[in-house]
């Protein structure tokens, strides 16, 4: 008997870009087969399929006779591979949901936010409530009491969004108040960087040009500080990065890691692993520094030409200023790393061609007074000569506009398709009258007014950190506290500072109504009045800017896989049903379809001169061909190193700035943040050492950094990811807890051992794991990733108990130092304990509701667990 073969062949297969940057630049294509209306899978798309190597014409590199090119295929990241199951998630919001205890004509019950439970209501009942309340807001407060809060962690779309899509339709009404994107990856290059070298995108090292070629050719060694190539990455972009670190290890160039834990790209590539303490990385450099101006190993004529600020630099770090020489045994006691070990890592430095390489920045850039680890890092890349063959800050390998660090496409840059017809969000610098720094939001709430020195915009100029922005503004320009939040970002519990103080502000009775729009029932959703179920983007059809973390750059039209779960919209199409409740759906729409609008993006870039509408059309995408004098672009800083009257840094003095005059004219006496980068111990807006006084309670730094098996808080249903041990593990009472990895000599101290549940906690509250005992982290450092999603026990106000995995709910509420909001969730003091079966039966019995909610250990809470009744 013959067995007659199942028919496997897909009804169709889309392109789709799955990174999660949230803005609209994309990463690598993926291929997504679909039979029956059906996911089958998603798998890396060959760039082949309709173009030939000769047209797509990628760059290559050559060093000791070994030659690397781009792949002809995409890499995506594992997220994106097993994407099909986030978009199938238990946890998918499926239909409009109101609070059942809000009543927007009489009780609204903000106290319990968390807590109370949503019943399913009509997209009609759902879009007039968010129209009228809009309009009642307004009429009684003034334009900006609606706070927009949007733009950032997100799946990255065009068309649809996925953010600030309510914030064009806030302007057709007068106005918001605007939650600022803060640098959240990048807080010490935007605070730090910026005052030592210039503008730079973010305070990277701006321009970054041909980065990739330069170290190829010249670099001896690759200086990974607080970096892990083979997991950040993933999240805006591929696998892609993981491809040059092997290369640059066959070619000779040596890697060096200095990072508290054994991190992944660490483990593989690293041909030394430096650890050091959590948010001690300033005392390292210091003593960098110190053995490079003892031994004469820096680069003297350099100084002389391209750097101002000197001699007061080297007083400090010589000890001529304070007493104390920043000697390397000295700073041996601040982060932990041995004296001879600084300085063998002092003379390596100074004797090979050295860049130093990050993404972004993580967890290394965001602690407290991180701005000064980044600026002593611009500091000794000068020392060494910034901008030499090889001598660099290398942040984003593969991608990120403006800075083009693999070689670059022809036209690129006026390649995207993005403008204020087609993107459905705004432009970073595009500020409302009235806004609030995200770091700041909570404090806005509950203790107003509140002020920073800049609006914290990555984008903005550096000169805007001199300016103070208000908040509420005066009466007279219209300003007003916030009743309302329109959010589409909804993670602050989990990925911005002090998750605790931002329940808290939900929960404040000045916010009489919270709407959330979003695919997932999690995080701030479960504290919103009305939730908008949003869908996925394989649920809609997009144009695509295929741009980060990709060695080829490229414009897509995304077709639509799969019809949308539920009664589920996109972001666009949500705000446009409230438009039409408000009379405004014509000029909120610009009256264009969504294929309308394609075509609109198309004819709007720069690709009408290379490939006619008939023909991108018929093949769906084009691969921008590199440009044939690619190699002829300067690399980095190269120009100002070669002449810097000529090609000056957008600082003052058009030169590297090792003590900034406008830090000590606008902010004299500024201990936390001097002209000159310092060591700073402690101070008033932080106590974090472990020469603190709370020790004694919290002995153990945290480091928390961007999580290996999803995207900031995006992903962490995902159930094929879950099942891998490092991404969650089983505790005794059958849940998947967040791994906390705990060094064996730390671990017996506890009584900790492999597998147990573990709670890390301070006076800000309590956040469980699962244990992971291994010695890929230092003694004295716990390490838990952040953005897991949050599954309150204990949801406050007297106390705070996190089963999920958010240690942002136990970080300092206070920014990066005294003048600068910029977040600190990373190298704070916790203790580490072990849970036992009588302190969960405990909790079980005082809070009975946390753990009746509908969990499946396969992918987390359940959509039904904060469902009353039956959909």
């Amino acid at each position: 008997m013959t067995m007659k073969r199942a028919n496997t062949k897909p009804d169709k297969t889309v392109r789709k870009s799955l990174g999660q940057c949230s803005f609209t630049l994309n990463s690598d294509m993926s291929a997504v087969d679909v039979k029956d209306g059906k996911i089958v899978r998603i798998r890396p798309y060959h760039y082949e399929e309709k173009y030939t190597k000769k047209e797509i014409n990628p760059w290559k590199v050559e060093r000791d006779g070994k030659t690397f090119e781009p792949l002809l295929k995409s890499l995506p990241a594992p997220y994106q591979l097993a994407y099909k199951k986030r978009v199938l998630s238990p946890n998918r919001i499926l239909y409009p949901l109101k609070r059942v205890d809000w009543d927007p004509n009489g009780e609204r019950n903000p106290q319990n936010r968390g807590k109370s439970k949503y019943k399913r209501i009509s997209w009609d009942e759902a879009t007039t409530i968010i129209a009228n309340e809009i309009k009642r807001v307004q009429k009684k407060y003034g334009p900006y009491a609606v706070l927009c809060h949007g733009d950032g962690h997100g799946e990255t779309k065009v068309i649809h969004g996925p953010h600030a899509c309510q914030m064009i339709l806030m302007e057709k009404l007068g106005g918001y108040t605007l939650a600022v994107r803060n640098a959240d990856s990048w807080e010490g290059w935007y605070l730090g960087a910026m005052h030592v070298w210039g503008t730079g995108q973010m305070g990277h090292m701006s321009p970054a040009d041909n980065l990739f070629n330069d170290v190829t050719r010249h670099t001896e060694m690759l200086l990974h500080i607080g970096s892990d190539l083979e997991t950040t990455p993933w999240g805006f972009g591929s696998q892609f990065p993981s491809r040059p670190l092997y290369y640059w290890s066959e070619i000779g160039i040596k890697h060096v890691f200095v990072c508290p834990d054994l991190n992944y790209a660490a483990a593989i590539h690293a041909d030394k692993w430096i650890p050091i303490l959590p948010n001690t990385d300033a005392a390292l450099l210091l003593a960098i520094a110190y053995t490079w101006m003892k031994e004469g190993t820096y680069d003297k004529d350099y100084v002389a030409t391209h750097v101002v600020g000197f001699d007061k630099f080297s007083d400090y770090v010589m000890g001529q200023e304070d007493g104390v020489p920043k000697t390397p045994e000295w700073a041996s006691g601040k982060c932990g790393i041995p004296e001879w070990t600084i300085k063998a890592l002092a003379r390596q430095w100074a004797s090979m061609i050295t860049t130093v390489i990050h993404f972004f920045g993580g967890s290394y850039i965001r602690g407290p007074y991180s701005h000064e680890p980044a600026r002593l890092e611009c500091c000794l890349l000068g020392m060494q000569g910034l901008g030499k063959p090889g001598v660099h800050q290398y942040c984003k390998m593969g991608g990120g506009i403006p800075e083009v660090d693999t070689p670059r496409p022809v036209k690129f840059k006026t390649m995207l398709p993005v403008n204020d017809v087609v993107w459905s969000g705004r432009l970073m610098l595009a500020n409302t009258p009235q806004l609030i720094t995200k770091t700041l939001v909570h404090h806005a709430i509950l203790n107003p007014p509140v002020h920073s020195w800049g609006s914290m915009n990555f984008l903005a100029p550096v000169e805007e950190q001199f300016k103070k922005f208000p908040y509420p503004l005066p009466k007279e320009q219209g300003g007003t506290e916030i009743h309302m939040i329109w959010m589409d970002n909804p993670c602050r519990t989990t990925c911005w500072n002090d998750g605790r103080l931002s329940i808290e502000a939900f929960r404040s009775p000045k916010i009489e109504c919270f709407v959330v729009q979003h695919p997932w029932l999690e995080n701030d959703t479960v504290f919103a009045d009305i939730i908008l179920p949003i869908n996925t983007k394989l649920e809609e059809e997009d144009i695509a800017e295929i741009d980060m973390v990709t060695p080829l750059k490229a414009v897509s039209i995304e077709e639509q896989a799969i019809e949308p779960l539920g009664e589920s919209l996109s972001d666009y199409e949500a705000v446009a049903e409230v438009a039409r409740k408000l009379g405004l759906y014509e000029e909120y729409t610009d009256g264009m379809t969504v294929k309308e609008k394609i075509k609109r993006g198309y004819e709007t870039s720069a690709l009408p001169g290379l490939i006619s509408w008939e023909e991108f059309s018929k093949k769906g995408y084009y691969i921008i061909p590199t440009a044939p004098d690619w190699e002829d672009v300067p690399a980095g800083l190269r120009l100002f190193c070669e002449d810097p009257k000529k090609n000056p840094l957008e600082t003052p003095s058009g030169k590297l700035e090792f003590y900034s005059q406008r830090l000590a004219d606008h902010f004299p006496g500024d201990e936390e943040r001097p002209p000159s980068p310092k060591w700073i111990e402690k101070g008033p807006t932080h106590d974090e050492r472990l020469s603190s006084e709370r020790v004694k309670k919290y002995p153990m730094l945290l480091v928390s950094n961007h999580p290996r098996w999803r995207t900031h808080a995006q992903d962490d249903d995902i159930t094929w990811l879950r099942e891998i041990p490092t991404c969650k593990v089983k505790g005794f009472d059958g849940y998947m807890y967040e791994p906390v990895w705990v060094h064996p000599i730390d671990a017996a101290k506890r009584g900790i051992k492999n597998g147990d549940i573990v709670k890390l906690h301070n006076e800000r509250g309590v956040v469980l794991g699962g244990a992971i005992v291994l010695e890929r982290i230092m003694p004295g450092v716990a390490y838990q990733d952040h953005g897991a999603r949050i599954d309150m026990i204990a949801n406050g106000p007297d106390e705070y108990i996190d089963r999920g995995g958010a240690n942002n709910i136990l970080s300092p509420a206070k920014g990066t130092s005294q003048n600068c909001w910029g977040m600190a969730t990373s190298g704070f003091l916790v203790e580490l304990e072990k849970v036992t079966m009588e302190e969960m039966e405990g909790w079980r019995k005082k809070y009975p509701e946390a753990f009746e909610r509908d969990y499946s250990p396969a992918a987390g809470l359940r959509f039904s667990a904060w469902i009353e009744g039956s959909m």
